[in-house]
Parts: C-alpha cells; sequence; structure tokens
C-alpha cells in the first residue's frame, strides 16, 4: 500500500535526501506560494459577506494547499539515495542455527530455523539474488560459511549451544576488506548469550557503514511461561550452615497460582517453600537450606514446572557453594562473670565450625582463660598488638568499659574489622555503649547503631520482636517456612536486661527491635558490613532466658548464637583470599582468578610469588601464574580457560621469598549448552536496536517482503547516489483531487458556488 501510494519503499524516504531538481532557487519556491496565498485572500475578501470568517479560512487553507502542492510538483522534487550497484555487491546472509532456533512456538508446526529457511527459499533468496551476490552463513558463537549453499538453504540442524551476535557479526565485518560487502541480513530469535552486541563491535560496524537488516523469529514472550533470572547465593559457607537463597524470577500468564520453590543437590531435595505468583512483574522469593558437610557443592535452584508451560527448561539454576571445613576462631572478651557469657559458650560448644576462645576479667587485676590451644596464647590478656588479635577470625567484647583498653587496642579492634576483614560483635551489659564511656572512640565508630548521650542499660524485662529484615535474614531463622519462624519468634521469653540504643547508621540493617509494654521500641540486633568486614550490636545479656523458660530440648538459644556466629566469621578471609566474577560458565571457558595477599598484619604483600594450581575435571592439572595487579598493590590476576565442561578447583598459593604467606581454594564450573534454555523469546529490543544504530530495518517474517528492496540502500560496498524523481507520486495527484472536490463540496454547502 506505502508503495502503492508513495511509487518506492519506505526506507527510501527514511535514509534517502530530499531535493529539488527545477533550475530555480528555493526562495523563489517561497516567493510564488507567498503570492499564490496573497491572490487567495483578495479574492476570499468578496466572499465576506456572504460567509464567516472560519468558512473563509477554511477554503482558503484548502485552496492554498492545492497551490503548494502543484509548485511543489514544478520544482521537480526528488530523493537521493546511496543505493548499492547491482551485481557488484556481496550480502551477507546469516541465519541462526543455535538450540533455541529448534523450539516449536504455540500455534506454529514448524520450528524457528524452519520458518527461517521457508523465508529464505520462499523470497528472500531469490530477491537478493537477482541484485546482488549472496553469501550464505550459520552462526551460533561464531560465523561459519555455508560453502554448498548457492541458492537454497535446507536442513540446517539447530544444535549450536550458544548465541553470539557480536562476535558472528565481527566475522562478517572483518571480511569486508576482502569484498564488496554492502549489507548483513540476520535471521534470529536475538537470544545472544552474551548480554547484547558491544560497542567496539558497533563502531566497526558503523565506521564501514555497514546496516545489519534483523528478521526476529518467535514470540515476544511466552503466553505460559515462568523464567529464573538469577539466584543469589554466598560463594562460600561453613558447614551445615543454614544458607539463604534469593531467587529472581519473571513469569507470564500464570498469575495466582502457587509454586514450589526447590533446592536440590544431584537431584535429591534439600528444601521447598509453596509460594503464590504475583501479577505478570519480576517476583523475588526466598528459600531457607542446609548446605551440607564441606566440599564444593553444586545446588539446582529454582521452581517446579507447573502444567501448561511452554518452557521448563529456564526454571533452574545452577550455583556452586565452596563449604569449607576450617574451624573459625572466635574471640570472646568480657569484663565481668555473667550468665549470658556461660550461655554462650555452651551454645556454640556442639558447633564444629566454631571454635570460642574466651576471656574473662575475674577480678580487677584477674583474668580466666578458656579454649586456648596453647598456655603463651593470650597470656597477657587482650591482645596487644595487631597480629596477635588478627589470628581470629571474630571477636565478640561483652560488659568492660571503653578505657580498659589502651588508644593501640581500640586501633586494633577498629582494623580488626576495617582491614583484617575480621567480624566484631558489641554486647550490651553494665559497663558496654554509652554506660562504658564508648562514645567518641574508634569503637563506637565501627557501631552500627548509634550511642544514646547518657546511660542507657536497663535491667528491666522487655520482648524482643523482628523487623521485616530480620523475618528474611538467615541469622534469625528457626524455621524454614516463614510465617512459622515469625510465630515461634513471637512465643520467645522476654530478655532480661536490654540497653537503649540511637538511631541506625546509614549502610546499616536492624533485624530486631526491644521494648517494654507501652515503651517505645528501640533497636536489639543491627549488622552492617565495615571496612573489609563486618559489625554488629545486640542491646542485650539476657538471651539466656531463651534457654532457661523452655523446655531443655528447645534448641532456640544455642541456634540462634551458632547462626549468629556463623554470619559474623563466615566471609572473614585469609591472608590469601582469591576471587573470580563468575563462578557458573555458561558455554563460555574464560575465567579471570583474583587474589589479595596480605601479611600478619594484613597490609599488603608486593613482589610475592602466586602460583593457581587447577584440578580439571578429567584429571588432569593445569597451573597459573598469577601476575601483580599495576593498580592495586597486594592483587594479583591470572586469566584462565576452562575448555571442557564439569567441575574446576583452583588452589592458590602466595609465596614471600621462601616463606609461603597462605593460600585459598575457589571453585568453579563450566557448563555448556544451558545458556540457550534462557530468555528463549524472541529479543526483539536487541534485534531493533541493532538495525537502528546500524542503518538497517527491523523485520517480522510477514514483511520481509520488501527487504529486496531496502537492503540496497546502503552506503557500504560499491555503491552511488540514484536521484529518484517523486514529482509524479500518485500520493500527490490523490491529493489534489480531494482538495479540490472537497473545497468545491464546501461551497455548494455554503451556497458559494
Amino acid at each position: 500500500m506505502f508503495e502503492l501510494l508513495f511509487k518506492y519503499p519506505p526506507a527510501i524516504f527514511s535514509k534517502g535526501k530530499l531535493v529539488l531538481l527545477a533550475p530555480w532557487p528555493f526562495w523563489t519556491f517561497l516567493l510564488a506560494l507567498i503570492i499564490a496565498v496573497g491572490v487567495i485572500a483578495w479574492f476570499l475578501r468578496e466572499r465576506r459577506d456572504a460567509l464567516s470568517t472560519m468558512r473563509l479560512a477554511a477554503i482558503g487553507l484548502a485552496q492554498t494547499a492545492m497551490i503548494a502542492i502543484v509548485l511543489f510538483m514544478l520544482w521537480h522534487p526528488a530523493m537521493s539515495v546511496a543505493r548499492l550497484r547491482p551485481q557488484q555487491n556481496v550480502v551477507a546472509v546469516m541465519v541462526d542455527d543455535s538450540r533455541s532456533m529448534g523450539m516449536v512456538d504455540p500455534g506454529n508446526p514448524k520450528s524457528r530455523l524452519q520458518n527461517a529457511e521457508d523465508l529464505l527459499n520462499g523470497t528472500v533468496l531469490p530477491d537478493l539474488q537477482k541484485k546482488f551476490q549472496v553469501r550464505l552463513y550459520s552462526f551460533g558463537r561464531d560465523a561459519a560459511r555455508l560453502e554448498s549453499a548457492s541458492s537454497h538453504v535446507d536442513g540446517l540442524n539447530p544444535s549450536d549451544e550458544a548465541t553470539r551476535i557480536g562476535d558472528s557479526l565481527k566475522h562478517i565485518a572483518a571480511e569486508a576488506s576482502t569484498m564488496p560487502l554492502g549489507a548483513v541480513v540476520l535471521l534470529t530469535d536475538g537470544g545472544d548469550n552474551t548480554g547484547g552486541v558491544d560497542r567496539e563491535t558497533l563502531a566497526q560496524i558503523r565506521q564501514l557503514h555497514l546496516p545489519v537488516h534483523t528478521i526476529g523469529f518467535g514470540p515476544d514472550h511466552f503466553s505460559k511461561d515462568i523464567e529464573v533470572m538469577d539466584v543469589d547465593v554466598p560463594a562460600r559457607v561453613l558447614a551445615n550452615s543454614r544458607v539463604s537463597a534469593r531467587v529472581n524470577f519473571r513469569q507470564h500468564g500464570l498469575e495466582g497460582q502457587k509454586i514450589n520453590l526447590m533446592v536440590r543437590e544431584n537431584g535429591h531435595p534439600l528444601a521447598k517453600q509453596e509460594i503464590t505468583l504475583k501479577p505478570d512483574v519480576d517476583q523475588s522469593e526466598t528459600v531457607m537450606f542446609n548446605a551440607g558437610p564441606a566440599g564444593a557443592h553444586s545446588f539446582q535452584i529454582g521452581i517446579d514446572p507447573i502444567a501448561g508451560e511452554q518452557n521448563v527448561l529456564n526454571n533452574y539454576r545452577v550455583r556452586l557453594v565452596n563449604i569449607s571445613e576450617k574451624k573459625r576462631r572466635v574471640l570472646f572478651f568480657d569484663g565481668e562473670p555473667q550468665w549470658e557469657f556461660k550461655f554462650i559458650r555452651r551454645a556454640l560448644e556442639d558447633d564444629p565450625a566454631i571454635e570460642v576462645v574466651s576471656i574473662v576479667r575475674t577480678t580487677e587485676n584477674k583474668t580466666y582463660r578458656q579454649g586456648i590451644s596453647n598456655p603463651k596464647e593470650l597470656e597477657g590478656g587482650f591482645p596487644d598488638k595487631p597480629e596477635d588479635l588478627f589470628v581470629y577470625d571474630g571477636l565478640i567484647i561483652g560488659s568492660e568499659e571503653a578505657n580498659y583498653f589502651s588508644p593501640a587496642q581500640q586501633a586494633a579492634i577498629r582494623d580488626f574489622a576495617d582491614r583484617r576483614g575480621g567480624g566484631v560483635l558489641f554486647l550490651a551489659g553494665r559497663f558496654a555503649f554509652s554506660d562504658g564511656g564508648y562514645a567518641n572512640t574508634p569503637m563506637a565508630e565501627m557501631m552500627p547503631l548509634r550511642l544514646m548521650p547518657e546511660k542507657s542499660f536497663s535491667r528491666n524485662f522487655a520482648v524482643a520482636s523482628l523487623t521485616d529484615a530480620g523475618k528474611a535474614s538467615p541469622i534469625l531463622r528457626l524455621e524454614d517456612n516463614a510465617e512459622a519462624n515469625d510465630a515461634r519468634w513471637k512465643k520467645m521469653p522476654q530478655v532480661a536486661n536490654y540497653a537503649v540504643m540511637g538511631a541506625p547508621k546509614p549502610g546499616a540493617v536492624v533485624l530486631m527491635n526491644v521494648g517494654e509494654q507501652g515503651k517505645r521500641t528501640s533497636p536489639l540486633l543491627a549488622i552492617e558490613n565495615y571496612g573489609h568486614g563486618r559489625t554488629a550490636v545486640l542491646a542485650t545479656s539476657g538471651t539466656w532466658r531463651w534457654q532457661m523458660l523452655q523446655d531443655h530440648t528447645d534448641m532456640t538459644h544455642e541456634t540462634f548464637w551458632q547462626q549468629l556466629l556463623r554470619w559474623l566469621v563466615t566471609e572473614t578471609p585469609g591472608q590469601v583470599a582469591a576471587t573470580t566474577p563468575h563462578q557458573m560458565l555458561n558455554d563460555d571457558g574464560q575465567v579471570h582468578l583474583r587474589a589479595v595477599v596480605r601479611d600478619k598484619t594484613y597490609q599488603a604483600v608486593a613482589g610475592a610469588t602466586v602460583t593457581a594450581t587447577i584440578n580439571r575435571p578429567d584429571g588432569r592439572i593445569d597451573t597459573l601464574e598469577m601476575k601483580p595487579d599495576p593498580l592495586e598493590p597486594g592483587a594479583y590476576a591470572g586469566d584462565y580457560t576452562a575448555d571442557k565442561s564439569g567441575a574446576y578447583v583452583a588452589e592458590i598459593a602466595a609465596n614471600d621469598g621462601k616463606l609461603e604467606v597462605g593460600r585459598d581454594t575457589l571453585n568453579f564450573r563450566r557448563e555448556d549448552g544451558v545458556a540457550e534454555n534462557f530468555n528463549a523469546a524472541q529479543n526483539k529490543d536487541l534485534l531493533q536496536r541493532l538495525s537502528a544504530d546500524t542503518g538497517g530495518n527491523y523485520y517480522t517474517p510477514g514483511n520481509a517482503k520488501h527487504l529486496g528492496d531496502e537492503v540496497a540502500i546502503s552506503e557500504a560496498g560499491i555503491s552511488g547516489h540514484d536521484t529518484l524523481d517523486i514529482w509524479d507520486m500518485p500520493i500527490l495527484f490523490l491529493l489534489l483531487i480531494l482538495l479540490r472536490g472537497g473545497e468545491w463540496l464546501l461551497r455548494r454547502k455554503w451556497g458559494v458556488v
């Protein structure tokens, strides 16, 4: 219809430039139009008595429009457009043969790839081959020439396990230097596994003036589908810890249905939580599970398929968790013997992952040590030197006045969290917080809660209650089910004492509040990240009543303290801390390994020798020498290629001369053939952006009939500027007839024919 009215395809007008071929300058066109408007206005003045001003204006506008169209045609308008020279240019036609193109969409008996082949063989290839030389490519991970295919495409196998549109286009663009490449036609569902086409590739294509025309296959979204977009779990936990997995997913067409959020390992279910699907929006839910024994664990986390789902392969994500068997040592210092100290030690006795070393001041000049590894440990009381304090992973400070700690010890406590990366927990008591003179000390700076200006410790009984953040936190999860957990906390005995605390600092998270009946609540448990570590405040020393006032078989007190201490020390790094940005490698073997090396005072170690020993899934062992990062002292990095699918274990060891500084272990896993299961609907936005950014057009299979003509409009390859007359477009004559007929009908209606 467009070409019937405008003579040429839309691309001629969107990419061409309007020119006037008449020998007269443009100002003469404007002058003629102004004169015509004046003449029309003069003649219409004679009708002022017969017609109103509005009716005269309507007739005048119609006559002016007719004169403007006639003058426009007399000035010989044309479109100047760059077009490829026939049979002198190559057009690259790229067909996506990745696994997602093998999907059969609802309402269509054929796969996406079969529909692409039908479109190519039916119209696209015959039209293109009349005007250009055509090179056919299949692409997934990369583009590959279809040498045997010339005028017909058949039997492509949708087996490639990844789609990398950017890499494939880069391959084609590289061939532009050896042939007159005029345009690229891309037949795909847009399911790119790399996140899109990078800027470097786009810049290269633009520099070549190479238009990329895209034809999209598949629906924008499935009518009934649940897709897990991401799962957030800790990379490292202690053995048998309760782990929180945050599952982010979206759904279409299944609102209100109940589904099961599942965690499995090797097919064995570890946790299940029933949730209700919200409307068609992104949704996040949390499921708790027990991590199990030490080792590298691979968990399948997601949603059980439900009836009617059109793609069940995108319901789960696999996540690796490194479960450590190393015991974490926690130093517990208390300024006076009290029930809380006794019950905390008892709660942690049976935790195989936590070892508590304690010092209690029994008199002014006497201390009592427990859990020490040798008689010399803590012989002089609380450590004076950072290197003596930094051997611990966590630190608990109970009821002790601030001035008991020397300025050097206070600085070391701050550096324990800030530089060393350890966890510090402050407990309430008669000599803690405001009552102990902590204001204006480095320790007050560390706390996630502000201190009150006056003494705030009270021995009154008070009720502890969970905040919304506390209900979602694994620290306070006594029951896997959120509602059952909340109900259990509401039945807990009161705490025996508490300290009134100030407002939380920016970045702090309050997990529990406390308050007496009829009084305003105050934060009871708050946490925050501090420097490289983390800090917490528990504004009571009366949780022991949770043990004393419940049945002797009740494990609430033990569970709470074990989970709080595990949170405190799980992420405490050693002197060598290894990381990688991606543990799961979906159809991509490139791994970036990074290690931070520090001495006993946790200062950066420059000039170390850092080696990664990598155990492969096929049993072989690779070695990688890691190089210093010039931008960060103490940091070392290296790149490794995991060329086989399966699990890899990398042990990173650092040596300073002949002395070993330390070592760390991390896991990563390569999985092939998984990425194509996700984002399997057509990525129409990506295809439209790619075409728009390169000067091409986006088509559906139904409107690709114009492609053969519009591909020719390009400045790439061997091209020239053509001038196409548009003065004789049917739309102009039709407008003249409509304007003239409409003006006559108006004059007849108003009696001034």
